[in-house]
């Protein structure tokens, strides 16, 4: 009796032993922006060829406005200032925008204010719009659409270029960019750029400014990109609609800033802006 009760128990613990075997598995993280060939999403592509020939310093939704399913608006009548976009009838806070994967929208509104970033197409290497639901993991916001903007990749050599361009309503785009190429590991690329426009609108002028500086480190067997950008804006505000009757006489009437003076005479505001 004694050697059988000897044997259970060795028999229990050799059971016990294999059950509380522990198996260390390494992490494994899947994730994509854009979109394939063989992924189920209708999407469109854009590269840096086709941006630069679009890029005469409007925001980027009017560089999409020749996209299918892609509606934009401005408020100056001419894509300097506030822009808007809409895919299949969803609106901005339904479209997510990423930059080099990571996610632009306000976190308040789920909104995009392109009219903060003047003239960062002239820092994009290519464009990806999904129209739908595409293979953005940030939430509600890609609902109607995913944005993806990839900013421009490393050069092998130095170099630098100012551009200027000029059009209708006194509009104006002046920009100045580099790149010290390779060095060793390292490469520094940045862009300063200023936009001017009077607007198609009555009074809906544009001042924009913008900055951009890419700092690139390659490895082996990684690469590690460092961004700063930012902009600043003051635009008179032209948001405003107007009846039928007035769009038929007078199209480019903006009610903004508008007031009566002591005599009765219809003045405007000076600095109506935002």
């Amino acid at each position: 009796m004694l050697l059988a009760s000897i044997a259970a128990t060795a028999q229990v613990q050799s059971d016990s032993t294999k059950t509380d075997k522990t198996l260390p598995l390494d992490e494994v993280m899947v994730s994509a922006t854009r979109a394939n060939a063989k992924t189920p999403v209708t999407f469109s592509n854009l590269n840096k060829k086709e941006i630069e020939k679009r890029n005469l310093g409007q925001d980027i939704p009017q560089l999409l406005n020749f996209l299918p399913s892609v509606v934009t608006t401005s408020d100056a009548g001419n894509g300097f200032g506030y822009t808007g976009i809409r895919v299949r009838g969803s609106d901005a806070t339904r479209v997510n925008v990423t930059i080099n994967g990571i996610p632009y929208n306000d976190s308040e509104s789920s909104g995009t204010y392109f009219v903060d970033l003047p003239d960062f197409a002239s820092s994009l290497e290519s464009i990806q719009l999904q129209r739908g639901v595409g293979t953005s993991t940030n939430g509600a916001g890609a609902f109607g659409a995913s944005l993806n903007l990839l900013t421009g990749k490393v050069s092998d050599s130095a170099n630098a270029e100012i551009s200027n361009s000029y059009g209708s309503f006194n509009s104006r785009k002046h920009s100045v960019r580099f790149s010290t190429g390779m060095l060793g590991h390292f490469e520094i690329a940045g862009r300063l750029s200023l936009l001017h426009s009077d607007g198609y609108i009555d009074r809906a002028t544009s001042d924009l400014k913008s900055y951009f500086l890419q700092a690139t480190y390659i490895g082996k067997t990684s690469t590690i990109k460092a961004l700063v950008f930012g902009g600043h804006e003051r635009t008179y505000q032209a948001w405003n609609g107007v009846d039928a009757a007035t769009l038929a006489s007078d199209p480019t009437f903006n009610y903004s800033g508008m007031y009566t003076d002591e005599f009765g005479n219809t003045r405007f505001y000076d600095n109506e802006v935002d």
